[in-house]
């Protein structure tokens, strides 16, 4: 028993120790999409993640369209309701769109490189445009089921000694 609770206590520790992957780290601006989208930032480096809407493989490169969100400590997207705009990112090579398909989450770090005119329906719309020098894509997150015990336990019997503690048993002293 005793040799558990420093088991324990390091593991709890190394996972408050978890970082930014290494090829997300450096210095970036502080901007969001939206704020870019005047493109008067252009040069500046960024940090932008959020979950992919479209990739279009081209000759020289490929481009991602994608629905930007804020980023955790780790440089990963929270996903959430609200957006901070949307961005096209382009890097070159080829980028399997089955590999980075539609709804997975990627942060891209780079260099604003202007904006680029697009339509999202009828909607004429102003993508700030970066050039990329790294690409992470994330894992998908794990499926996380939560079960709860609702059956209700006699205050008498606290937690431990329930209908569930043993088939057919109905307490410790009877």
């Amino acid at each position: 028993m005793n040799r558990c609770i420093p088991l324990t206590l390091l593991g709890s520790m190394l996972v408050a120790c978890a970082t930014t992957p290494a090829p997300l780290q450096g210095q970036f601006k502080a901007l969001t999409p939206k704020d870019a989208a005047g493109g008067s930032h252009t040069g500046a480096r960024v940090r932008w993640g959020g979950t992919i809407i479209t990739v279009e493989p081209a000759a020289a490169e490929t481009c991602f369209e994608v629905l930007a969100h804020a980023v955790d400590a780790q440089s990963r997207p929270r996903i959430r309701d609200a957006s901070e705009g949307r961005f096209m990112a382009c890097r070159s090579g080829f980028y399997d769109p089955e590999v980075f398909s539609k709804g997975r989450e990627l942060t891209i770090a780079g260099t604003l490189d202007g904006t680029r005119q697009g339509r999202i329906g009828q909607f004429d719309y102003t993508y700030p445009k970066v050039a990329a020098e790294t690409i992470f894509l994330w894992p998908p997150r794990p499926l996380v089921i939560e079960r709860r015990d609702n059956w209700p336990y006699d205050p008498f019997w606290g937690p431990a000694y329930g209908p569930h503690w043993r088939v057919g048993y109905w307490g410790p002293f009877w």
